[in-house]
């Protein structure tokens, strides 16, 4: 947490042996005579502090005064010279400060055993500056009715519910409000008010107030809706982008686009959640924050849903490409009795530079193969790259020139001249060192400084190359290259790492050659899948 973060309270004992909470800024303890529930309705009343916690107590009382008097000189003034301070100036200085944003209140408390509520409530009367001053939030100029969407709920039933707050003016069942992002209008049905799993009608929706309503068109999260089409700047949700990804694949064969609608439903409600097709490996990827964060949003799939979904770690999209120029001849010649096929090509690869990329020069002079046959060549190479001869992964990189070759009248054909392409292509191919390319991850890790030898050392491990690092507020951002292929399952080591209080972002950055030993073993491991499915 941020220096400016104080402690207004703190708890007596920890996890299922608290028994209740101190209040620093009354110098009170609320506590559970048994540590059990308090009955409905009841709360704690406020007594002595323990006296095994009283130093403790002391020293968080100092540390919030020391941070509240800043705020004010007078009264820094009276606490320098040692006065004694009374608890509504306290009160004042401290609601001046949140106010400000110099000061953070940090409350603790145990809704299972109702402790710490009557504090809290203290707290936010006493030290947090009322709502009612601030006023609207957003004030949308050219228009009298405003609502922003905050949230949606994909409900099995009632299809999408879109929850939604009432900047200005007034909402109404049958209204027609225009949304901001996509200028479509959508008419407002059944207002609702939302109460845990119940949908209670509603007849209007006034300032500030927050409702719900089905069954809308196009509107997402992060939406404003409005009674007419104005020009506004509002303010985006900044979702962070997902950082872990998982193959999915259903438990019961055929129900792939039942998974992928499940899916996508939870995804309107969930932006964070992201499913994808990986179109060179044919997998469906969802990407989410963490593997919790997965596993939670498919166990709500299969409880709203009834799908049953397996996760798998996604394979690496790796490449191909070739590191020198080579030269092959194919001809591709077949008798069946009647009309033959004949093609015969000779074609020069050479690779391009940063290994991005296909381009076919066609070199032919004087007819050696007629025009029409050519692209038929180039189509020939192209379906061979799909699958390289190293690890099956797409090849690119690479520029063919096609510079002789030969036809016959009758027997010469489009096919036989496609067939002869990819023959050629093969065979250049293997001449010309083929290498495999690694997709290489931008990596951003924040992490607290005690963690950054821990956290360089593990991404020195994984391959990883570091950049730089900055430090701010008792955090450190490291940033850093690293293999794709050694951050799959990155979030659960910086969690063991940082004791859980690490975070990370990346995105991809390039392709780069795969060291030899490591691209043997990927090679080694795709022979055998191949082997196996070969076998089934």
């Amino acid at each position: 947490l941020s220096e400016r973060c104080v402690a207004v309270q703190l708890p007596i004992g920890s996890e299922h042996e608290l028994t209740g909470i101190v209040d620093v800024l009354h110098m009170c303890a609320y506590t559970s005579p048994d540590g059990g529930m308090e009955p409905p309705g009841k709360e704690a009343e406020p007594g002595p502090i323990p006296d095994d916690l009283a130093a403790l107590v002391q020293e968080y009382r100092e540390k919030l005064l020391d941070e509240v008097v800043q705020t004010d000189e007078a009264l820094m003034e009276r606490y320098l010279d040692g006065q004694e301070l009374g608890l509504e100036e306290v009160a004042h200085a401290l609601k001046d400060a949140v106010t400000r944003g110099l000061v953070f209140p940090v409350a603790c408390g145990v809704a299972t055993k109702n402790l710490g509520t009557h504090a809290l409530l203290d707290l936010i009367v006493e030290g947090i500056p009322s709502p009612a001053k601030m006023g609207s939030i957003t004030h949308i100029e050219g228009a009298e009715t405003a609502a922003f969407v905050f949230k949606t709920i994909a409900d099995p039933f009632a299809g999408r519910i879109n929850l939604f707050r009432v900047l200005q003016g007034s909402v109404r069942p049958d209204q027609t409000l225009v949304d901001a992002r996509t200028h479509a209008k959508e008419r407002m049905g059944s207002l609702l008010f939302q109460q845990g799993k119940e949908h209670i009608p509603a007849e209007e929706f006034g300032p500030g107030d927050i409702g719900a309503v089905a069954k809308l068109k196009e509107v997402q999260t992060g939406d404003l809706l409005l009674d007419r089409e104005t020009a506004t700047d509002v303010p985006e949700i900044g979702f962070p982008e997902p950082v872990m990804s998982f193959a999915v694949t259903p438990l019961i064969k055929g129900e792939e686009e039942k998974v992928a609608g499940a899916i996508r439903r939870l995804a309107e409600e969930d932006p964070t959640l992201r499913l994808r097709r990986d179109q060179q490996t044919g997998e469906e990827i969802l990407s989410g924050m963490s593997q919790m964060h997965v596993e939670v949003a498919l166990e709500r799939a299969k409880r709203r849903f009834g799908v049953d979904v397996e996760l798998h770690p996604p394979r690496v999209p790796y490449l191909e490409t070739i590191r020198k120029e080579s030269r092959s001849h194919a001809r591709y010649k077949k008798q069946t009795g009647g009309r033959g096929q004949f093609g015969d090509c000779t074609i020069v690869l050479e690779p391009i530079e940063g290994n991005v990329g296909y381009e076919f020069v066609d070199k032919i002079v004087g007819g050696v193969i007629p025009q029409s046959f050519r692209p038929a060549v180039d189509k020939g190479i192209q379906e061979a790259m799909h699958h390289g001869e190293l690890a099956g992964a797409p090849v690119q990189g690479v520029r063919v020139l096609l510079v002789d070759g030969s036809y016959h009248n009758v027997d010469s054909s489009e096919m036989a001249f496609k067939i002869a392409g990819s023959m050629a292509f093969k065979e250049a191919y293997s001449k010309a060192e083929p290498v495999l390319l690694e997709p290489i991850m931008e990596l951003e890790v924040t992490v607290p400084d005690e963690a950054v030898g821990a956290v360089n050392g593990d991404l020195n491990s994984r391959r990883g190359r570091l950049h730089g690092m900055e430090p701010a507020a008792g955090m450190t951002t490291i940033n850093a290259e690293v293999p794709m292929s050694e951050v799959l399952t990155y979030a659960q080591s910086l969690t063991s790492l940082t004791g859980g209080r690490g975070d990370y972002s990346m995105h991809f950055l390039r392709y780069e050659e795969v060291p030899a030993h490591v691209a043997q073993k990927v090679i080694e491991v795709t022979k055998r899948e191949r082997e196996t499915a070969a076998a089934h």
